[in-house]
């Protein structure tokens, strides 16, 4: 079972710990690098996790000195390997979807068609720009420099859903560009297309289990 007080974050900095002992700013680094694209957290949240940890016994603290400067170091305990399993084996809560690209799609009749445009042409750059940063991880693995290559099995599956994530919205923007082209200069003068919508019923059935699909 979980452990009382620790949330989702807790159990994220625990697997960090669980592939190696790591200082408060070195987790806060790697969870931009690596866990932020799937769970970002402010930095101040993440410089309050290890100390949870440790008060829950479930990782140990080290200091170490370079010169006059003293860093902490934590490390995972067996309790926290014991916790961390426990908690892959329970039920996860479905993903959240946080975008202010959409959310001002949501809105566009309340703008124009130029604003509207460009909210997806930014949707397209921002997911250009993930994909590059997945091509020069992915390159960087392929020739054997990445830091963990032990870990290569189960990083190359967030990897891909990651990948294909950043094409889906990139090709969506450019499917909302094309309806939208032919739009008013006022969004809000807009009709809908029949087409568009029967499509997207369409796709929704088939993403629905068997019992259920009769009934769309």
């Amino acid at each position: 079972m979980s452990t009382p007080s620790l949330t989702t974050t807790s159990y994220a900095v625990l697997g960090l710990l669980a592939i190696k002992p790591w200082s408060s700013y070195e987790l806060t680094q790697q969870m931009d690098r690596s866990l932020g694209r799937v769970w970002p957290r402010a930095t101040s949240k993440i410089y309050e996790e290890p100390k949870k940890l440790v008060a829950h016994g479930l990782a140990s603290p080290s200091t170490t000195r370079n010169g006059r400067r003293a860093r902490t170091v934590y490390t995972i305990t067996e309790a926290g390997r014991r916790a961390l399993r426990d908690w892959l084996a329970q039920p996860s809560a479905g993903p959240v979807l946080e975008s202010e690209h959409l959310l001002k799609t949501f809105f566009a009749d309340q703008g124009s068609k130029a604003d509207l445009l460009a909210t997806l042409s930014g949707v397209s750059e921002w997911a250009r720009a993930r994909c590059a940063e997945s091509l020069a991880i992915g390159r960087q693995y392929s020739e054997g420099n990445g830091p963990f290559p032990e870990r290569m099995a189960v990083l190359q599956l967030t990897s891909r859903f990651l990948t294909d994530f950043y094409i889906l919205l990139d090709e969506w923007a450019a499917w909302a560009a094309g309806v939208a082209a032919g739009w008013p200069d006022e969004p809000g003068e807009a009709r809908h297309d029949a087409a568009v919508l029967a499509e997207t019923i369409q796709r929704a059935a088939a993403g629905t289990p068997w019992p259920d699909r009769d009934q769309l």
